[in-house]
């Protein structure tokens, strides 16, 4: 087998039979195999296990040189999946069998994206142009141009350092729809429980869903105990301020007696409101922090961006 030259994008595929699910030995031996055809240490190969489970792999192929994913008929459309993300032009490596020696045979992404999986399938993805860091602030005119109004990128990078998502929490957020996105990349093993009153709304973050390639995103019309019941409890809220926002914060009481809650809104009258319906649900720990960009337009003249409140609590 021959490498691309550095920089290039490439996609590996191997496929085994007759397993369902890979256990340790034969998830090393993958590695081992692809570390050593690309002469590289194991220790930079990102696995990514999706056997049966929702995983983000689009976001985890953006952020990673090297990903090696473990897929099974769980995932049938992932070929469509990695074409659809850009992905169609990039050469794949084939071959079949447990072991990782076996021959291998080439094609590119765009052949496979009609082909379903079936069996379990190894994918080993290059990706040596992109950043392995965290990426705060996705700027707004890469999200679905569909009803929503999105808060400035430089003002989400802020909300994002507020959520201080763990790899594996579960947040729940109400009407923000691009922080749903960026609190999904984060907690890329947790889940984002999306709230979405408004239908347009809704469809806008089904699109956004599909296009960032965020699988364990759950979206729900709104906040109630039926709604929330069969549901990962969430450690943490996120709501833009609405009508709504008392009944909102006395059911996730409910979900949750421990729940940590952060609230935004641009109306000076609604904080006055959020810290009294802080102080009748014995949310303490209050602080409040206005956020303020200004941005220089064509003519280099300073413009000042809508300036929100964000209120932030937790219960006794």
């Amino acid at each position: 087998m021959k490498n691309n030259d550095k920089g290039n994008r490439e996609v590996f595929i191997m496929e085994s039979s007759g397993v369902k699910v890979y256990n340790t030995n034969e998830m090393l031996a993958w590695v081992g195999d692809f570390s050593d055809r690309m002469n590289v240490s194991p220790e930079k190969i990102k696995m990514l296990n999706i056997c049966g489970k929702k995983k983000n792999v689009l976001p985890t192929i953006e952020t990673h040189k090297r990903v090696m994913i473990f897929a099974d008929e769980s995932q049938p459309d992932l070929f469509y999946e990695l074409w659809e993300g850009g992905y169609g032009d990039y050469d794949m490596w084939i071959g079949w069998g447990t072991s990782a020696d076996g021959e291998v045979e080439t094609c590119k992404v765009k052949e496979y994206m009609d082909k379903k999986i079936t069996k379990p399938i190894v994918i080993f993805i290059i990706n040596e142009n992109t950043r392995e860091a965290p990426r705060f602030g996705i700027r707004n005119e890469l999200f679905s141009k569909g009803s929503v109004n999105y808060v400035g990128h430089e003002i989400r990078a802020v909300i994002m350092n507020l959520l201080s998502c763990d790899v594996a929490d579960t947040i729940c957020i109400v009407s923000g729809e691009s922080i749903v996105i960026e609190a999904a990349m984060e907690a890329s093993e947790g889940t984002i429980i999306a709230v979405e009153p408004d239908e347009r709304d809704m469809r806008s973050m089904q699109d956004n869903v599909s296009k960032f390639g965020v699988n364990n995103v759950e979206i729900i019309p709104s906040i109630t105990e039926e709604n929330m019941k069969n549901l990962p409890v969430p450690r943490l809220a996120f709501i833009v301020a609405s009508k709504r926002l008392e009944d909102e914060i006395q059911t996730l009481l409910k979900v949750n007696p421990k729940i940590q809650i952060i609230i935004y809104t641009l109306e000076l009258d609604m904080v006055v409101s959020i810290k009294n319906i802080f102080a009748k649900y014995n949310i303490v720990n209050t602080e409040v922090l206005q956020i303020s960009v200004s941005k220089s337009d064509k003519r280099s003249v300073m413009v000042a961006q809508p300036s929100p409140w964000i209120i932030s609590g937790e219960t006794i």
